[in-house]
């Protein structure tokens, strides 16, 4: 993974911009020994990591904002960075940046039960969102499998979305307003208290924009009530392309479950070794969730396993209370760590058309045995939202580059099936250098553009998104 070289003569202004943001925060909110920056060399996607020059951690917007305008007089780049939870790189330092960390931010602000909104600070962790409203019967909607630790705030820089995003929509459809610090120290409010704020839409601009136009401290949220019920199925089939198929008949007869999430065979049993959630023996499984009154859910039930009856699954579960219906989620929702006790992997993030599922599953399959890697698939399928695992092996030389270029290929799959190469984990450096393959010049000038005019001098996020080549040629001309 290609890196812009340090700028020498910023790391060299170190002991002097430590001291400087120690005159307008605490002392041991300014992180400079080499042994504790190393916590923040790299997020999620650990294969590539780089120590920063230190790391900060403020408490409040006002702190927030002198940090941006000490590193913007002294033209040193700033990552921002939630939980650390980013699996595409997006959060990784570079030798000659200052992290700032915003786990200290993590207050609720306001919440308004009449108006349905709750305001805070954006480094609460997501689900702890839900747990400060929970008693009254509210919930926060977006639930990205890291929900325990991931921040609002990551959240917000890479519209996260979860496994209930089929009926609910991802961050961008629950976010109203935030506050945000410019690289330069100055703090604007956009957006508002509820859907139609006026002027421009930047929200939309700021939400999935990776860090790379401000900082965002505070966020207003769209909160709902809890739904009346809820009631997962689980179909198991005897292939991937058979339960793909089975994912697009559901879409195509106009059922909308709440969640369709997909497992293959080797995620399906580290799942069953790691959370012991009773899964069958099958190829591929799905779990379906569907909402409502008793009498709804049976209905939605009732139409889904007439679907799924078509496909000949080799085994259909119902929950039947509230215990089996955690134990069909509990293997889901530790997926990621599951595999990760039994090999390095990558995860990959590219949607595509549901229709396109059952061809796009085979070709991964078949580009498996051409790269010599094994795949585990877990996903959210009723948006098409991929997410392949390949397995590799860190410490076998060669190993990593094989993976990247298999990463490369299945994400270039995607495009060309009329999908993109991310969905909610963000572009990151991971996914950088393929930008060129889903847009044209033109197209990176324009987006470049923005990043122009809310952060001229490109100090915040270095590296990421925009391709080096084009940010440079852009930066250039």
């Amino acid at each position: 993974m290609q890196m812009p070289q340090p700028n020498a003569s910023v790391i060299a202004l170190k002991d002097q911009l430590a001291a400087r943001l120690r005159s307008v925060m605490p002392a041991d909110a300014v992180i400079t020994d080499i042994a504790e920056t190393r916590a923040y060399e790299c997020d999620g996607l650990s294969a590539y990591r780089c120590p920063p020059l230190l790391a900060v951690l403020p408490a409040s917007t006002q702190e927030v904002s002198d940090i941006l305008r000490i590193c913007h007089d002294m033209g040193v780049p700033v990552v921002p960075r939630g939980s650390g939870t980013s699996l595409a790189g997006g959060a990784m330092p570079t030798a000659d940046s200052v992290i700032l960390g915003v786990a200290r931010l993590n207050a609720v602000l306001e919440t308004d039960y009449a108006d349905r909104i709750i305001r805070v600070q954006t480094g609460r962790t997501n689900l702890s969102v839900t747990g400060a409203v929970e008693a009254e019967g509210f919930f926060y909607a977006p639930d990205p499998s890291s929900q325990l630790a991931c921040a609002i705030a990551g959240n917000i820089a890479m519209n996260s979305g979860g496994a209930h995003c089929l009926k609910y929509g991802v961050t961008t459809n629950n976010l109203l307003g935030v506050t945000m610090v410019m690289m330069d120290g100055t703090v604007v409010e956009i957006g508002g208290g509820h859907l139609d704020a006026p002027g421009l839409d930047l929200l939309g601009v700021i939400c999935g924009s990776e860090g790379q136009l401000g900082v965002v401290t505070e966020a207003t949220l769209r909160i709902l009530h809890k739904p009346e019920g809820a009631r997962p199925m689980l179909i198991g089939f005897d292939s991937n392309a058979v339960a793909g198929a089975c994912v697009s008949d559901i879409i195509k007869a106009g059922v909308l479950p709440v969640a369709i999430e997909f497992m293959d065979r080797p995620c399906i049993v580290a799942c069953e070794a790691f959370a012991k959630a009773g899964y069958p023996d099958c190829e591929a499984l799905l779990i379906i969730e569907v909402e409502g009154s008793d009498a709804e859910i049976d209905h939605q039930l009732a139409l889904i396993g007439e679907i799924a009856a078509r496909h000949n699954p080799v085994e259909v579960r119902e929950a039947r209370d509230a215990d089996q219906a955690a134990r069909i989620w509990l293997g889901r929702k530790s997926a990621f760590g599951a595999m990760g006790q039994i090999n390095d992997y990558m995860c990959l993030d590219g949607t595509i058309p549901v229709t396109e599922l059952p061809h796009v599953l085979d070709r991964i399959r078949q580009m498996s045995a051409e790269y010599g890697l094994d795949v585990a698939n877990v996903f959210h399928a009723g948006d098409g939202n991929m997410h392949p695992l390949i397995l590799y092996n860190a410490n076998l030389p060669g190993d990593l580059e094989r993976c990247e270029e298999f990463g490369a290929a299945i994400l270039k799959l995607c495009v060309e099936v009329g999908g993109c190469l991310t969905g909610e984990h963000g572009v990151g450096i991971e996914k950088r250098d393929l930008m060129h393959v889903q847009f044209n010049a033109a197209d990176l000038d324009a987006q470049m553009a923005v990043k122009d005019v809310f952060d001229p001098g490109w100090l915040l996020n270095p590296a990421k998104v925009f391709p080096l080549d084009a940010s440079e040629s852009h930066r250039a001309a």
